[in-house]
């Protein structure tokens, strides 16, 4: 069981599939301080060269931890507040207010959260970045950087 740090700020990513992705995650967690928590399956192997490449030598500096699944993530945690960032979520990121001890939840790049995921939270806990109305969906990587920075530049970039 991991040990969360209620200080900090969390990524979560859930059955994350394309180890570039990961890869950078892990390096922008590293650099702003923010936890990053992996659940399973996972579509690669964390000794994944494309993984590797992406994160650099950051890996060894982000504070990474591992879950079988969902609920054992669930039962491990006690956070402030869990956001899940979907397309199908009505309220914009830069409308919610975080804190240290929030975490922000991701779906797998192909297929986004689970309807029973979202289900299971209120409204004010689902959040999406703005698209134009043709778009799907924006990188993996890079919606977590938007969430993170957002959240980081609400703490005044604080450690």
């Amino acid at each position: 069981m991991a040990k969360i740090n209620f200080n900090m700020m969390h990524i979560v990513l859930f059955e994350p599939e394309i180890p570039p992705n990961t890869g950078n995650i892990m390096r922008l967690a590293a650099n702003t301080g923010f936890q990053l928590h992996l659940i399973e399956p996972l579509g690669f192997k964390l000794d994944d060269k494309q993984l590797r490449r992406a994160g650099l030598d950051y890996r060894e500096w982000a504070d990474t931890s591992r879950y079988n699944s969902y609920q054992e993530f669930i039962n491990s945690h006690n956070f402030n507040r869990l956001y899940a960032f979907s397309t199908k979520a009505s309220k914009i990121y830069s409308e919610a207010s975080f804190s240290p001890g929030d975490a922000f939840l991701f779906g797998p790049e192909s297929r986004g959260l689970p309807a029973e995921i979202l289900m299971s939270l209120d409204s004010d806990q689902k959040l999406r970045i703005p698209m134009t109305p043709s778009s799907r969906s924006l990188n993996l990587s890079n919606t977590v950087a938007i969430a993170v920075y957002e959240a980081w530049r609400q703490q005044g970039f604080s450690q």
